[in-house]
């Protein structure tokens, strides 16, 4: 008999290969995850396919598979690091006879367990119920064409319009509490960018160190830890610098791989910071072997809220764990492009302080040039003609 812990799903995990050139880094990744929402896995399956079944996603044979590492397990529930259809989730269950969920409700799950603001929660909740609308209709189509029998005669079309109903009422609510509460971050964010302050936002992978580089740059204290979705709601900061006044900075949330659209249509409010922002410091994991197809991943979900054509910096992150030294790059046009640096033993921090001031410099000074030219332009176009006298 298998030991249970004391706290924590027991789950199985399930990676199918289509293909994909890092299959083992979407694996590790899953199991980040996994344990980020407090599951335990006790079990690991894999698989090589050209492409999803229709029914089962897996296909019988893998199915039998699975069922079996469940068993053998004692396993609470299944977690494939897919995409499920509401078909496929419901097809997966009744042959398993457990809980399955996909890579979006991971994720959506984790979310909700990071909340910790009331419109982050909001944010969360909205997006769980944009996911559920779907497996709610798909999953009362059996009710839906039940002809009568014991146990099963009752509402049908009926339970299923209430509880459609219901839904679109709570998600309506939602939306227009978020709509609000975006009209007022928007007056506070048009305020901070009529004056001469840097804004600049944190975004990157998850746990790429964006948290940690944020506390070692403000002494904010949030929290940080080798978890994925760490933070979740948007944090703001001061940073004084002696010849250019201060400078805004913000931490985010961070991406990844098929971050589902509905949370990040959710989180629009929060995220609407990042495509203000003066320039945006992209954190990238130096030391991970796919750092490639991160910074690809973050730059998607940048353009998808609107962000593709604010100014990046990429910072060149975990630097004591490659051995390389830290610096400054800049492009063909002297332009600043990449701060390598390590935001956990600070090597390189002194650098990025120094970019940052230089920014800040740029933009009052840009600032105070077309301030300057604004009021020539006002006072020639108060002085009279003299040519009409």
């Amino acid at each position: 008999m298998l030991d249970r812990p004391a706290a924590g799903e027991r789950a199985v995990l399930v990676q199918l290969d289509f293909g994909q050139k890092d299959i083992q880094e979407q694996f590790e990744e899953v199991r980040l995850l996994t344990e980020s929402a407090g599951g335990v896995v006790c079990a690991e399956v894999f698989g090589r396919r050209h492409s999803p079944d229709p029914r089962t996603f897996a296909g019988k044979g893998k199915v039998e598979e699975v069922a079996a590492a469940l068993a053998a397990a004692q396993a609470d529930l299944v977690i494939f690091n897919h995409a499920l259809s509401p078909v496929q989730e419901r097809n997966l269950e009744r042959s398993l006879q457990c809980r399955v969920i996909d890579r979006t409700s991971l994720i959506l799950d984790i979310f909700a367990l990071r909340a910790q603001s009331a419109e982050g929660k909001l944010q969360v909740e909205l997006a769980q119920l944009e996911h559920l609308a779907t497996r709610l209709v798909r999953g009362w189509t059996h009710l839906e064409r039940q002809k009568g029998g014991i146990g099963l005669r009752g509402p049908g079309e009926t339970q299923l319009e209430t509880d459609r109903r219901l839904l679109g009422n709570r998600v309506k609510l939602l939306k227009d509490r978020l709509l609000k509460l975006s009209r007022q971050r928007g007056v506070q964010r048009k305020a901070r960018l009529k004056g001469d302050v840097l804004n600049v936002s944190l975004v990157g992978y998850t746990n790429a160190g964006k948290s940690t580089l944020f506390n070692a740059l403000t002494h904010a204290g949030v929290f940080a830890a080798n978890q994925l979705f760490a933070t979740l709601d948007t944090t703001s900061r001061k940073l004084w610098f002696e010849d250019a006044g201060h400078v805004i900075l913000s931490d985010t949330v961070g991406f990844i791989r098929d971050l589902p659209h509905s949370l990040v249509e959710a989180f629009q409010a929060t995220l609407e910071a990042t495509a203000d922002a003066d320039i945006l410091l992209h954190v990238v994991d130096s030391a991970s072997h796919v750092r490639d197809e991160q910074i690809a991943e973050v730059n998607k979900v940048l353009t998808e809220i609107g962000a593709e054509q604010v100014p990046q910096i990429l910072i060149w992150n975990k630097v004591d764990l490659t051995g390389v030294a830290p610096a400054v790059e800049r492009d063909g046009y002297g332009r600043i492009s990449r701060v390598k640096l390590s935001a956990r033993t600070g090597e390189g921090l002194a650098l990025l302080r120094d970019v940052l001031g230089e920014h800040a410099r740029e933009k009052r000074t840009l600032r105070t040039a077309r301030a300057q030219a604004a009021a020539l332009d006002a006072i020639e176009e108060a002085e009279p003609d003299s040519g009409s006298f």
